[in-house]
């Protein structure tokens, strides 16, 4: 409980130093309930119901959100709920606005916004860095694991199952899943099988660390009609060539909710197509004005939940909707309609 008073403290100067508060206008006070990660802080006539974490990351971030719902109905009225970390990742300041919750990090940035209240500070850099390369369950092979489970998110798997479907050595699954449930991102159920806990946190937590540009893309240019029209050619004569494939990104987009037209066709092969085939169907390598991307993965769990759609293999949407992920033209339009369309899990917890 000490450790838990010393990280209010700091939580509360933190909060006074960026409303311009000296130390007499700031409070600490007990959390309704009563919990370590929890607090009620006074700063002047406002008062705010904090839930810290130790990362910014999604996972940290969508359990902090958790916990003020949890404890929203206890705490006092008029109170301004606020996330707490070390330093606010991108993806954990979007799921704060999503859910209309301010947050404030140690390292000086914050998006206070209540009435009476207006505090938007952000540039400042992390203080809190750790040196050497941070291990992640979503790394390309330990994140076959996260993806299967979200594939098959109604689901519960034994740690034994998962490593056999998905192909990752039973050491490294164990690993994986002590990790995931650390981070609350999965539960066990009473026989010890394995669910995700909240899909929309895991994913958000996957898509946060991912990183399109780790697989091997050839940038090219085939002439086409339209979008539709290159992808379903490009799939058929990959198919000629006996070259397993799946389209992804906008493509797959399309294939799945078609949203909006594309330009851009992008395709994951299982190994590089010979060169006589990508002269047979007119591929030209140039990465300006691409408009065709040929893929070889890191790693092969890209292919996992993927199925025919309209005569094209296609990743599963949970694929997809990473894939999208800073790519050109309406990617980030075409990722929200495949995620309310087709990402909609009911909550687990």
């Amino acid at each position: 409980m000490q450790s838990a008073r010393i990280t209010s403290v700091r939580v509360a100067r933190s909060l006074g130093e960026i409303l311009q508060a000296g130390p007499a206008e700031v409070a600490i006070r007990e959390q309704p309930g009563g919990h370590a990660s929890g607090a009620l802080v006074q700063v002047g006539s406002v008062a705010f119901h904090i839930e810290w974490r130790s990362s910014g990351d999604a996972a940290h971030v969508a359990s902090a959100l958790d916990g003020l719902r949890a404890s929203g109905r206890r705490a006092a009225k008029r109170t301004i709920s606020l996330v707490v970390v070390p330093f606010m990742g991108r993806v954990g300041s979007e799921l704060c606005e999503k859910a209309g919750v301010a947050w404030l990090d140690l390292s000086g940035n914050a998006n206070i916004v209540a009435p009476g209240v207006r505090v938007h500070v952000e540039g400042r850099p992390n203080r809190f860095k750790r040196r050497g390369r941070p291990s992640t369950v979503f790394a390309p092979k330990s994140a076959r694991i996260a993806r299967w489970l979200l594939i098959h998110a109604d689901e519960s798997f034994s740690q034994r199952q998962i490593s056999k479907i998905t192909g990752v050595d039973e050491g490294l699954t164990s690993r994986v899943v002590k990790r995931l449930l650390q981070d609350e991102l999965v539960v066990r159920d009473d026989h010890g099988a394995v669910r995700a806990a909240n899909p929309d946190a895991l994913l958000d937590a996957f898509r946060e660390t991912y990183d399109f540009n780790k697989h091997a893309a050839t940038q090219g240019h085939v002439a086409a009609r339209s979008g539709d029209d290159l992808l379903r050619d490009l799939s058929e004569s990959l198919k000629r060539g006996g070259v397993e494939h799946a389209a992804t990104g906008l493509g797959a987009a399309w294939l799945w909710s078609h949203f909006a037209g594309f330009r851009l066709v992008t395709i994951y092969l299982r190994e590089p197509a010979f060169p006589s085939l990508l002269a047979e169907i007119g591929f030209r390598e140039e990465p300006r004005g691409a408009n065709v991307w040929l893929v070889v993965p890191n790693d092969e769990g890209v292919f996992h939940g993927a199925s025919e759609r309209e005569g094209v293999p296609c990743v599963h949407p949970v694929q997809a909707y990473l894939d999208l992920k800073d790519q050109p033209e309406r990617a980030a339009e075409a990722a929200t309609k495949l995620r309310s369309d087709l990402l909609k899990w009911r909550r687990n917890v």
